[in-house]
């Protein structure tokens, strides 16, 4: 089943279709839904309850600072736990029998979860009892998924508000995304996902005999439940170590598309929240058709690169069939791949180690382009508003009119927070990929233990790790062992800096527009909801960033691809 003969052309366009269609079809309940919970004056009975017991007054509202100091103390509260479950992994409950987790691993997996990353460096069936499972990874996947959306939504109040000096209240957003969003709709999809034949148990190790008398030993779990909320929220961790090509994770082709549509719904969705936020659902259209658009091209290029199988061991074999799915063929996994590249999801149902080398390139792009295509739950939304101030500010540059957007003028300090948010993933990539090779006790280490694949494929699996952490992706080029000392606090630190800078940016940003009065449209104003401003934003994103790695992409995947 290489994807070339007719009847997997016609299912892998359905299934591209099937996908399109609920996207369309969600677009507007959704998004509309998610406006009126962050617009909502009135709180529930169990919200009430819980600001009561964390002692918050959900009436008082926040600065940009105090916004800030809410999802930083947050956060960094979740590391903290989710290290210490792991390392009294032992003494827990449905531990099952399995030791402590070692200190750096335990330090890279709470930061991973915690930041919505969700990178692995270990077997997750070999590692983790269910309660780390269940208590720490599944809690987090909520809750730094509702932290993406609370930040989103206050830098969209930054543009709605007028002469304000707060942009919301931190708690409040993070308990409404949570009750409202995220556990509803994660309880239906897991019913959905265990009629799918997704596990959902807490059986443990069960031993069964093979057809050859051998024995063989079949994981359980409460899977159904984490794999939702994986997908809804833009995570990625797998239950397993091989992800979503486990059949107990992503049983069926219709499962397939139901994961997709997990991780695509909200982010797709948050742009018609942004446009009834800012009173012109036409903004909302703009945002989500060049989210659209960067996510076709994508999806073009690498099932066409994959396809062509590129390179004399897929074309012997008669397709790059390796590292794939049966159960989904070409179409199913690039449709996936790019999905969760596009997002900040990280998931896999086949190996990105194993494409083609310039097929493999175009999940490295995805997350460079700073995963706004269309990026994860929230950050991909704040994401492309920190690239459309930039737009406004190159078209006004470019045309001679006034860098305004949505009322606001886009000033030094506008451009100055939206440029130093763009810089610091770049920076995190390339100067985690350098100092790998630059100094040589890390770089032997590094050569020696890490890379399985020595020469020009090796040094991607490096790029792609250190861009998969600091984008919050978590997906991997699996030939790279970075359960080491150097990778684990350097990947770490990568992933902590790559989510919260910029969060701390974003919301500067979302103080400074807020305390703006609105300015009047003039003749004179850029207009932002037609196609001249949807194709120079488009631009814009592509020359900003992914550009900005040409060079060494030009040393790995273009050297390995072109040869």
């Amino acid at each position: 089943m290489t994807g070339t003969d007719s009847a997997s052309i016609w299912a892998g366009v359905l299934q591209i279709a099937t996908v399109v269609l609920a996207l369309v079809l969600l677009y507007r309940p959704l998004g509309d839904w998610m406006a009126r919970v962050f617009t909502s004056p009135h709180d529930s009975r169990a919200e009430r309850g819980i600001y009561c017991v964390i002692g918050v007054d959900a009436t008082a509202e926040q600065t940009w600072q105090a916004y800030t100091r809410g999802v930083l103390l947050f956060s960094l509260a979740g590391v903290v736990f989710v290290y210490l479950l792991q390392r009294l992994q032992a003494f827990l409950p449905y531990s099952l029998g399995l030791p402590a987790v070692p200190e750096g691993l335990a330090f890279n997996t709470a930061v991973s979860f915690v930041t919505n990353t969700n990178w692995q460096s270990y077997s997750p069936e070999l590692t983790m009892g269910y309660t780390v499972q269940f208590a720490g990874l599944a809690v987090q996947n909520f809750v730094s998924a509702a932290v993406g959306i609370a930040v989103a939504v206050a830098l969209v109040r930054g543009f709605a508000r007028r002469g304000s000096a707060t942009i919301g209240n931190f708690w409040v957003d993070l308990v409404r995304g949570l009750g409202r969003i995220l556990l509803p709709i994660a309880v239906v999809m897991a019913v959905v996902l265990i009629a799918g034949g997704v596990v959902q148990n807490l059986n443990g190790f069960t031993e069964i005999s093979t057809v050859t008398g051998g024995t063989q030993t079949i994981p359980g779990g409460p899977v159904a439940s984490q794999e939702v909320i994986k997908e809804l929220g833009t995570n990625g961790g797998g239950f397993f170590n091989v992800n979503s090509s486990h059949p107990f994770e992503n049983p069926t082709p219709w499962t397939n598309v139901i994961e997709i549509l997990l991780i695509l719904a909200i982010p797709f969705s948050l742009p018609r929240t942004f446009g009834r936020m800012v009173g012109d659902n036409r903004q909302g259209y703009a945002i989500a058709a060049v989210m659209a658009t960067l996510l076709t091209v994508s999806l073009a290029l690498v099932t066409w690169l994959e396809l062509r199988a590129g390179g004399t061991a897929p074309q012997l074999a008669g397709g790059a069939m390796e590292g794939k799915e049966d159960r989904f063929g070409i179409w199913g996994s690039t449709l996936f791949a790019t999905a969760t590249t596009g997002t900040s999801t990280g998931a896999v149902n086949s190996m990105h180690d194993s494409y083609t080398a310039l097929g493999g390139m175009m999940p490295l792009l995805n997350m460079m382009l700073g995963e706004v295509a269309p990026g994860g739950v929230g950050t991909g939304l704040y994401g492309m508003l920190v690239l459309a101030v930039i737009a406004v500010f190159v078209g006004g540059l470019l045309i001679g009119r006034t860098p305004e957007y949505l009322g606001k003028r886009i000033g030094p300090r506008e451009i100055t927070l939206a440029s130093l948010y763009i810089l610091v993933t770049p920076a995190l990539v390339l100067g985690g990929t350098a100092l790998s090779f630059a100094i040589p006790a890390i770089r032997d280490d590094v050569s020696s233990t890490s890379i399985w694949n020595p020469g020009v494929h090796g040094m991607t699996e490096v790029l792609y790790a250190f861009t998969s952490a600091a984008n919050n992706n978590g997906s991997a080029f699996a030939g790279l062992t970075a359960n080491t000392p150097w990778l684990n606090t350097a990947l770490g630190v990568a992933m902590l800096l790559g989510r919260f800078v910029p969060i701390v940016f974003a919301l500067a940003l979302a103080g400074s527009l807020a305390a703006q009065e609105k300015v009047p449209t003039t003749v004179g104003t850029l207009p932002t909801h037609r196609p001249q401003f949807v194709s120079l934003l488009a631009v814009v994103a592509v020359i900003v960033t992914a550009l900005t790695y040409f060079p060494v992409l030009t040393l790995g995947p273009l050297a390995e691809g072109l040869v």
